[in-house]
């Protein structure tokens, strides 16, 4: 189906949340997080439009408006998250536009919504890119749906931006990341927990990649830290009851377990953990949890004491994390926390943005260069910087804990986390024809 030429209804106006209809999308993850799945409807929205290319081809004599494409999931099972990415992007935008622009042109945004399907990416990374002529494209949250648009990318060598906390390991010359990676969240996380709670680690995890090579990453660090993995259990998204993994745990008797569950399995499991008892005795600590606000989704009870490590909270004291929140309150009202995610994807519009102003052109080979050379920002979650051979950021990450109240408070920063994994393995600068998807076996 063609990409419909009508204005985005969630770029510009307010969208108020409900607890229910949260536990409703939270529940629909159990679908969506499945990679490859397939339907025959799709939809999109286009937010703009293209003048005709003159001079260089890319508009930049004439002043043309500069389009980028960006692809979340505005509906299914994703859109927790994909609505607050795209108002990250929308939000970037005017940002820019209000001051000017880029190379003193307008930026415009053609939209496609993915319903958080990850063939929609493949049909409508094509579309944005064929028909729209965008010049870099900002899209995707699930693994999956990242390694469904790559080889687009590849075969048409624009600038794109992953902006989601993943398991790491992606290394390709066109994809700039954004987001976290496990070299990043769960080195800390693990180091910090065996420190507070002892050496003795149960692992629970979603019985897919993110879950299952996030448990490669716990293994690793485990013996870094000289803590020992007593137990784990990667659980299928269909699962409700956790009754026989809680027995597991207890009779393994961990000092504290890494619960790294999606959508309803994490915010179910939790809750019977905490009806069991288990919290005053051993700890609960995680690199996704409130990652898709699942902390105003729990209790009270089950949320107080979880230990989160992220890029991004909202409670983050850093100087533009309050012009950042400003902006997003007066064009979206604060309903419900911002995301990580949406930090990710400001970030990587203006990351964007400045390496477009670097190399003076939307040339895709120059500003990909631009991107190469080091550059910094200062987001909300603190000055973050691009290494050039990963196309991963260095940034802070936030140790954070949960209350009674339903919120965070940070506990421990760690200032300018390097992603040491993808700098050790990934150098796209020495060898650009890399391809790959690293993981913690080609250590």
């Amino acid at each position: 189906m063609a990409i419909l030429a009508n204005k985005n209804p969630n770029s510009g106006s307010k969208f108020t949340w409900k607890i229910g209809s949260i536990l409703l999308t939270l529940g629909l993850v159990l679908a969506a997080c499945s990679s490859g799945q397939e339907s025959s409807e799709a939809g999109s929205d286009t937010t703009g439009s293209k003048g005709s290319s003159e001079d260089n081809g890319n508009g930049e004599a004439s002043g043309e408006p500069i389009t980028i494409g960006s692809i979340f999931d505005l509906t299914g099972g994703l859109n927790i998250y994909g609505i607050q990415q795209d108002r990250a992007l929308q939000l970037a935008v005017n940002n820019l536009n209000d001051n000017g622009g880029v190379l003193g042109r307008t930026v415009e945004v053609s939209t496609a919504d993915a319903q958080s399907e990850d063939t929609k990416y493949t049909q409508f990374a094509n579309t944005l890119i064929q028909r729209d002529e965008v010049v870099a494209l900002f899209a995707g949250l699930t693994s999956s749906s990242r390694e469904a648009i790559r080889p687009i990318i590849r075969e048409n060598e624009i600038p794109y931006f992953y902006s989601s906390l993943y398991e790491g390991g992606a290394c390709d010359k066109q994809t700039f990341v954004t987001g976290a990676t496990a070299s990043q969240q769960m080195s800390v996380l693990i180091e910090w927990a065996v420190k507070e709670y002892g050496n003795k680690i149960y692992l629970m995890a979603p019985d897919y990649n993110f879950g299952t090579i996030s448990g490669h990453w716990v293994e690793f660090y485990a013996k870094e830290f000289d803590a020992t993995v007593v137990g784990q259990d990667f659980i299928p998204l269909t699962v409700t009851d956790y009754q026989p993994v809680i027995n597991k745990i207890q009779a393994a008797d961990p000092d504290f377990v890494v619960a790294i569950p999606v959508g309803a399995n994490q915010t179910g499991f939790l809750e019977q953990f905490s009806a069991a008892g288990l919290k005053e005795d051993i700890g609960i600590v995680s690199t996704n949890y409130g990652s898709g606000n699942q902390q105003i989704v729990v209790s009270p009870e089950a949320g107080d004491g979880i230990i989160a490590s992220q890029e991004y909270f909202m409670v983050v004291d850093e100087p533009a994390n309050k012009e950042f929140v400003d902006l997003w309150e007066d064009a979206y009202g604060l309903e419900e926390p911002i995301v990580s995610e949406a930090a990710d994807v400001w970030n990587a519009v203006n990351l964007w943005a400045a390496a477009v102003e670097l190399a003076g052109t939307t040339d895709n080979e120059a500003v990909i260069e631009a991107l190469e050379s080091g550059l910094t920002f200062s987001g909300p979650n603190g000055v973050v910087e691009m290494n050039p051979g990963s196309h991963h950021l260095t940034q802070n990450i936030y140790i954070v804990e949960g209350n009674d109240q339903q919120e965070f408070e940070v506990i421990e920063t760690f200032e300018a986390a390097e992603p040491s994994y993808e700098n050790g393995i990934c150098d796209l600068v020495a060898d650009p024809e890399i391809t790959e998807h690293f993981t913690p076996g080609d250590l």
